[in-house]
């Protein structure tokens, strides 16, 4: 008797998809589960437990498709830890939209109705339900009740949260709903799970977020510590450290992290502060869009085979960060100035509106400011320091409308709509916009045009020319991951210090947008 194979399985047929079990193969962690007939448990195909045999193996091509025929997830290698989605993973845009805004509501704890999602993304909810089941083998709402199912139990497990608190936090109403859901999924309570573990309280969890090798470690770590605003942020060794806050059901939260890097276990371990507890489910999600976690290289890698050959390692990664407010001012500080220049702009602004924090750390000690203490900023106080008026406008402009909430900086804003807001905004052009979105947004087809480290990068392509145009036409090859091809290119420049500025006028011969 063959295996079974889920139908919208990446084409792997059953004894490929059995060799990947075999071998621990990480690259197809995320997007491979394995569920065993004899135990009614399912796994990661990196998974250390005794190989089951191959025709006691059902292959699923997500959790949701697994746990809807039966399996509960696997305790040792915990699927709640594996990388998930990325943005273009499903060949059907809707569906990969919809699993995005579904992920997103589950992890900052909300509770979205099948019509609202439907309304969001314009389409009926018929019809997102029938496609949605087409790509995924599920229903919206079976993929959502997962997703939040996951987060719980890694709460449970990773965290000492009153089990209250961890059904508030995955987007459950009431505790009986939970309970429910739980014993039914799972076949244990939640306080089952934690039968073993120690009684006293953990202030300092320590959770586990996996990610497909390859991943280049190397150039996410220097990326991160050539920006690093003291007060806020340091990298140290393969440590990650910074102070954030953040808006929890209308309630503000602040804290810090920390990040350190496991290689050999393809994983990030983060410590929060227990200030950032309520928040830990929307944190994670954030953090994995940080790091770009859930990118899958073999789709990526062959793509961008032709750009930095021998000197860009593999596994490049669209790194963002933990608030989008915080990445589109440091973009729109960074115009037409150098990384270095940009980064003292930035910490003069922390120093004048950050707020303070306690942390473990010494020198990590301001918050970055918010959008509301920008936006009632006069521009004589921001441009004191030495922030030229454009920007000044820009900064105050762009705050006002997040803090109103009119624009929506994070990974599941519609894109379209927020690069049409950012570019009516005074001082923000495409080439900010579209840094915002690749930044921010993760929009992994961002193409920044008028970058000059991306144009120098590519003018052996041009004719020897800094031409927008002739580059932008050169990177169509590039599609759907342009943005990661920008990251390349950074790489390749790296010995440049205007890393990240636009374009000046007198550079090109075939003149390119400007930021005013």
């Amino acid at each position: 008797m063959m295996p079974a194979m889920d139908a919208r399985l990446p084409p792997l047929d059953t004894d490929a998809a059995y060799r990947v079990l075999q071998t621990r193969d990480a690259r197809f962690d995320g997007r491979l589960f394995v569920g065993v007939t004899s135990t009614r448990i399912y796994c990661r195909p990196v998974c250390r437990v005794r190989l089951p045999k191959q025709e006691n193996c059902r292959f699923f091509g997500n959790a949701a498709s697994a746990e809807q025929q039966g399996y509960r997830p696997c305790l040792r290698c915990r699927p709640e830890q594996a990388p998930g989605l990325s943005l273009m993973d499903s060949s059907q845009a809707l569906a990969s939209r919809a699993a995005l805004l579904l992920g997103q509501a589950a992890h900052d704890g909300l509770d979205p109705t099948l019509p609202t999602l439907a309304a969001r993304l314009g389409v009926t909810d018929r019809h997102l339900r029938r496609i949605f089941n087409q790509v995924h083998g599920v229903s919206p709402l079976a993929y959502l009740s997962t997703q939040r199912l996951l987060l719980a139990k890694q709460l449970l497990t990773d965290t000492r949260l009153p089990v209250t608190e961890v059904a508030l936090a995955a987007g459950y109403a009431s505790l009986r709903r939970f309970n429910a859901a739980f014993a039914d999924n799972y076949r244990m309570s939640p306080s089952a799970l934690r039968k073993g573990q120690p009684d006293e309280t953990v202030r300092e969890p320590v959770l586990r977020l996996a990610w497909r090798p390859p991943y280049d470690l190397d150039g996410v770590l220097a990326f991160f510590a050539k920006r690093a605003v003291p007060g806020v942020e340091a990298v140290e060794g393969l440590t990650l450290r910074r102070t954030l806050a953040l808006r929890w059901r209308g309630q503000p939260l602040a804290g810090w992290l920390g990040l350190r890097f496991v290689p050999e276990r393809c994983e990030v371990a983060m410590t929060v502060s227990a200030s950032l507890l309520p928040a830990l489910g929307g944190l994670l999600a954030r953090v994995r869009q940080a790091l770009d976690l859930d990118a899958d290289p073999a789709q990526i890698e062959p793509v961008l085979a032709d750009i930095g050959a021998g000197r860009c390692a593999p596994g490049v990664r669209l790194l963002g960060g933990l608030d989008g407010f915080e990445i589109a001012t440091r973009v729109i500080l960074g115009q037409q100035v150098t990384v270095a220049a940009a980064r003292t702009l930035t910490l003069r602004l922390v120093q004048r509106f950050g707020e303070p924090v306690a942390t473990p750390w010494a020198g990590l000690d301001r918050l970055f400011p918010s959008a509301e203490a920008i936006a009632a900023a006069t521009p004589e106080a921001i441009g004191t320091l030495g922030i030229v008026r454009q920007r000044v406008g820009a900064l105050r402009a762009l705050a006002a409308e997040v803090a109103a909430g009119r624009i929506a900086l994070h990974r599941a804003a519609p894109l379209q709509a927020t690069l049409d807001a950012l570019r009516a905004l005074p001082g923000i052009g495409d080439w900010s916009a579209q840094l915002i979105a690749m930044r921010a947004l993760a929009w992994p087809d961002a193409w920044p045009a008028t970058d000059i480290a991306v144009l120098n990068a590519l003018r052996e392509h041009t004719g020897g020319q800094r031409d927008a145009a002739l580059a932008a036409a050169h990177a169509e090859r590039w599609r759907p991951w342009r943005a990661y091809a920008v990251m390349k290119l950074w790489q390749t420049q790296e010995e440049m210090p205007t890393l990240l500025t636009p374009l000046p006028l007198r550079l090109t011969s075939s003149p390119p947008h400007l930021n005013p």
